[in-house]
Formats: structure tokens, sequence, C-alpha cells
């Protein structure tokens, strides 16, 4: 056998075993996440809901600032905005959440294009000011307009229903926020096959070259805004079905912050860091009230030495992976699979 042919065949082989692989981790995944709140416990499953929120709204964000190149600090505003939409209409027009929902993300993208539009004359740290800005200004509003947001006090809504069947315990939840969570993960995965996708691509790496080769700026900007707004919309509805309240502080600035250190953490420009990195995150507070339960005996001001270390180790994490590791836990989970590419299942 020639030397090209042989190159050929293994490469052959290699996409084989790489499908097939992928495939059986994919099922597995899918069978553990079926399995998962039968055998779970309430504060599990709480986690578990939580988790598919972030990853839903870190996926969003991924998508403007890790595959358009976008530095966004407005995600807690945006998802405030689902989280206001799908509240005010289940008091006032009884939609079936799926409705809801889908006019929460639509809303959110709207606002979210708004926002975007100073993205064709700023970028980088003036274009994340802005972004601020926007989100301030959102949550002024969600404070202020009392006829519809309920001012400090808030809206409250009554449980997600659909056909007839309530979905008012964290268990009934889990079937709607974890399956939304994968079908918008692989909607996110497809949209970087297309042309849409490859645009984003190009603006973030070189926005002058993108433009010199017949992409709008602009249009393509305006896009990437709507698609992470709508992500972040429907994470808000979902986070307002899941606590089944929503007040202006339901949506600080410390949550986007949040889902940028997700991002970073995880690692720009890929899906699977969204992923990670929202899952991480997500169990850094719950690890941190561990370890201050565990202090407490020994050390019984340990609450009050432990309470501002949340935002402390949120700094630390997104210093630490900028300096140390740029691509984040996708990039460490790329590195334990080479390493372990030849165990078990190849000869």
């Amino acid at each position: 056998m020639r030397i090209g042919d042989a190159k050929q065949t293994y490469q052959a082989d290699e996409a084989i075993w790489t499908s097939s692989t992928q495939k059986f981790w994919f099922s597995l995944l899918l069978l553990i996440l079926l399995v998962f709140p039968f055998l779970a416990n309430a504060y599990l499953l709480y986690l578990g809901c939580l988790v598919g929120i972030a990853v839903i709204s870190t996926t969003g964000l991924n998508i403007l600032t890790g595959f358009t190149g976008l530095i966004s600090l407005g995600q807690a505003g945006f998802m405030g905005v689902g989280g206001y939409t799908v509240a005010w209409l289940s008091l006032n027009t009884g939609l079936p959440f799926p409705v809801a929902l889908l006019l929460a993300g639509l809303m959110a993208a709207a606002v979210g294009i708004l926002v975007g539009l100073p993205s064709l004359r700023v970028k980088g740290l003036y274009l994340a000011i802005a972004t601020l800005a926007a989100s301030v200004f959102l949550h002024f509003i969600f404070a202020e307009w009392e006829p519809v947001t309920g001012g400090m006090a808030g809206l409250s809504l009554e449980p997600a229903h659909l056909f007839g069947f309530t979905f008012q315990s964290d268990f009934r939840m889990y079937f709607i926020i974890v399956p939304l969570a994968v079908l918008m993960v692989f909607a996110a995965r497809n949209v970087f096959r297309t042309r849409v996708g490859r645009a984003f691509i190009a603006i973030r790496d070189r926005d002058i070259s993108a433009e010199i080769l017949g992409i709008n700026l602009l249009r393509y900007k305006l896009m990437s805004f709507a698609l992470s707004s709508f992500y972040a919309g429907v994470a808000g509805g979902l986070f307002a079905y899941f606590y089944r309240v929503v007040t202006p502080e339901s949506f600080p600035l410390a949550m986007s912050i949040f889902y940028l250190a997700a991002v970073i953490v995880g690692g720009m420009g890929n899906l699977l860091g969204g992923i990670l990195g929202a899952a991480f995150m997500t169990l850094v507070p719950e690890i941190l009230k561990l370890l201050t339960a565990a202090l407490t005996p020994f050390y019984p001001n340990a609450p009050v030495f432990m309470s501002p270390m949340l935002e402390i180790i949120f700094g630390a994490l997104i210093v630490g992976f900028l300096i140390f590791e740029p691509h984040g836990l996708a990039e460490i989970w790329h590195r334990i699979r080479r390493f372990f590419s030849l165990w078990p299942f190849r000869n």
C-alpha cells in the first residue's frame, strides 16, 4: 500500500472512530441526564435546574463574546427582559409557557438589537461600557416602571402549565429546563455550520478583513446581539418560571459578571467551554457554602469571613484563566482526551 493510500485509510478510520465515540459519549450523557432526576435529592435537582439555565445564558453570551468578539456586560439585563416578559404575560394573558418563552426571547432579542447599534462604531472596552450602561438602564426600568414591572416588589407568577399539566416542582421543571438547554446548545452548534456563523467568526478574527470580503459588519453584529439576547431572554424566562417571582434584584450586575466569567473560565469561542464554564461557576458558590459550613465548628466567624469571598473568587478565576489557561476548561478537557486517546477503546 502506498503512503498516500495508507494516510487516507488512517484518516478515514480516525474519522469513523471519532464519530462513533462521540455518538457513544453523547448517548451516555443523554442517559445520565434522563436518569439523574429520579436518583437525585431535592438539592441536586435544584442545582441541576440552575446549571441548565446557566448553560442557556452562557451559550448565548459565548455566541456574542466568544464567537463574534463583542464583549458584553448586559447579559443580566437581557435575562431580566425575558423574565419580566414571561411574568407579565403569565399574569395578564395566561399563555402557555412555550409561547411565553418564545415571546420573552424575541423581546430580549429586540432590546439586544437596540443595545448593539453602537457596536459598529465602538468595540472592546468601550462596547463593554456601553452594554454595562444598557444593563443599568434596564435595571432602572425594572425598578421604576411599576404598572408593568411591579417596582421593587416585583411580580409573582403562576407555575408553568401546558395541556392542563402544571410544572410546579423542581422535578417537573427539570424536564423543561434541561431538554431545552440541550436543544439550544445544538441549535447554536448548527449556527456555526452556516454562513452566518462563519461570518461571526470572521468578524471576531479580523473585522476589517471580513468587511473587505463583503461581510456587512453592522448586520451580522446586530444578528449576533439578537441571537445572544434571545438565549438570555429564554434563560430569564425559565428563571422566572423556576423561582415564580421576579424583582429588580433578581438580575443584578453581578449576574452579568458571573456569565462573562463562565465564558472565560469555560473557554471563549467553544460551545463545550460554555457548558463546562456554566456548570463550574454555578457550583463554585455551593462549594463555598459547604466549605463555610465545614469551617464554622472550628472557626465561628467563618460565615462573616467567607461572605465576601465569592466576588474575590470570581475575579481570581477570571484573571487566573486568562493568564494560565486562556482557552479555559474546554482546552483542559481536550488535553485529557488526547492523553487517554489510546485507552481503552483503541488498538
